[in-house]
């Protein structure tokens, strides 16, 4: 009987919680319809069906988390092809590692000139084919990072958690057996909130935080204590939990605003990237061309199109312009090398309540200043709306991040591994400058513009990246009335 898989959702992302059923047991659901929504740090993406038939059975209650690959869910009825058979086959959890995929840093953006929300990209390539001498051969399926290629052994539940930790006997997944492990904690007197009283990985973090601020472990259900904490275990009966040093319990006008799953998923990838070592390089721009340009076109191409023109449509070109002179950038990086990606997919980042989410513009080096634009407001509104697709946040090659919103004038980005490149746009502000004239140097007022180049130092070096920067600024500084938009 054919399984749903919890789907691999990004480059680096090695887990997703489920975030809400769209359909329940007993209806019928129609092949690619809609039926469950799920929660990473990049994206709330609805997954699809890959079958037709009924939905049977749903193994993975809302607000748990699993690792990817874990079946979710029992559909009736559908075509037991080769495809079928092959997943309903595989133990839960036990699929191979797929290639990674990437993750992003986040920034917005938002003003009359910028696309709100707009900023970094996390984002993977999936490999294709393509014809011709030079296509980039694609990394084997077994790259992946570190966490991903950490396998839990093989138990009773086929990898979904019925290995003991302590006294605890239940099932749980491998991310709440690893966070009992770290803090210390018997599961057998944490009680559990999620189905059939399994232990969650929120009912951990909440067991951890009561004995943090000094409080005592929440009441167990006693069948939940006698069938988690056999009498046969020696280990049973002593609560590791206290080992953690309690802290003080907070003051009476404190209050704990708990993280949302995405808030969680963003800080465990922004630590995984942190470990890239990352170098910067800044330069000044001078963004005469580009204002004057847009002040020129700004009224008819909206009236004609029905949507602002941004600066970030044209820096998003001069940046796919660059990566296409400068395709170590356009790559990937990963202990078997650095991966020359053969298509240029620009990532970007939207504001969403409590974290962002990074979209892709796929095939980005073949779009006018306007179709940029029209793409960054495309992504930038269904991100918004929940209507992101799982295409839309998959392939990224590099990211571009727009932080100017904000007025900052230099941010060090973090770079979205296994991306070798993150780019960022500050704010365009006008100040003196020297110029040059024929009767000598001169102080002139301009709009400028800080761009500051993060790059993975295992892939590429300071010349590599100062040439790419450059062009970038190349780009950007020869922009007039001549440029076309459309």
């Amino acid at each position: 009987m054919p399984k749903v898989q919890m789907p691999q959702l990004g480059e680096s992302v090695a887990e997703g919680t489920i975030g809400k059923w769209l359909k329940k047991p007993g209806d019928h659901v129609a092949k690619y319809e809609p039926i469950v929504e799920v929660i990473t740090d990049k994206v709330n993406a609805e997954v699809p069906s890959p079958y037709e038939g009924t939905l049977t059975e749903i193994l993975v209650q809302e607000g748990e988390t699993v690792p990817n690959n874990t079946e979710i869910a029992v559909i009736e009825g559908a075509d037991e092809g080769p495809e079928a058979t092959a997943q309903s086959a595989s133990p839960r959890g036990a699929a191979e590692p797929e290639a990674p995929k990437a993750t992003e840093t986040p920034a917005p953006t938002a003003d009359e000139g910028r696309q709100a929300g707009f900023g970094p990209a996390g984002s993977d390539e999936r490999p294709t084919e393509e014809s011709g001498a030079d296509r980039t051969p694609t990394p084997p399926a077994t790259v992946a990072t570190a966490e991903k290629r950490v396998e839990q052994p093989a138990d009773p539940s086929g990898g979904n958690g019925a290995a003991a930790v302590d006294g605890y006997e239940g099932r749980m997944t491998p991310a709440v057996r690893r966070l009992a492990r770290e803090h210390a904690i018997d599961l057998a007197v944490v009680q559990g909130t999620g189905h059939g009283g399994r232990v969650t990985r929120d009912d951990v973090l909440k067991f951890v935080e009561q004995q943090r601020a000094g409080g005592g472990a929440p009441a167990v259900p006693a069948a939940q204590a006698a069938a988690a904490q056999p009498s046969a275990s020696p280990r049973a009966s002593a609560p590791a939990a206290s080992a953690a040093a309690p802290t003080p319990a907070p003051a009476q006008e404190d209050s704990l605003k708990p993280a949302s799953p995405m808030r969680k998923a963003i800080a465990a990838q922004m630590t995984r990237a942190l470990a890239v070592p990352v170098a910067y390089t800044v330069v000044e721009v001078d963004m005469s061309g580009v204002v004057a340009q847009r002040d020129a076109v700004k009224r008819d191409y909206q009236a004609r199109e029905g949507i602002t023109l941004s600066f970030d449509a044209f820096v998003a070109k001069a940046t796919v312009e660059a990566l296409r002179r400068n395709p170590d950038f356009n790559a990937h990086y990963t202990d078997e090398g650095h991966w020359l990606r053969h298509k240029v997919n620009l990532g970007v980042a939207v504001a969403v309540d409590d974290g962002l989410v990074v979209p892709v513009i796929h095939d980005a080096d073949r779009l006018s200043i306007h179709g940029l634009n029209r793409a960054i407001r495309d992504l930038a509104e269904r991100a918004r709306g929940g209507r992101l697709k799982l295409d839309d946040i998959q392939g990224g090659t590099f990211t571009l991040d727009n932080t100017g919103w904000t007025g900052s004038l230099i941010t060090a980005p973090i770079i979205n591994a296994p991306e070798v490149g993150i780019l960022t746009m500050e704010t365009i502000s006008r100040r003196p400058v020297v110029v040059e004239t024929r009767a000598g140097d001169a102080l002139a007022i301009k709009p400028m513009m800080y761009m500051c180049l993060g790059f993975d130092h295992r892939a590429t070096d300071g010349a590599q990246a100062g040439r790419f920067i450059a062009d970038v600024k190349r780009w950007l500084e020869a922009v007039d009335s001549s440029t076309a938009v459309w």
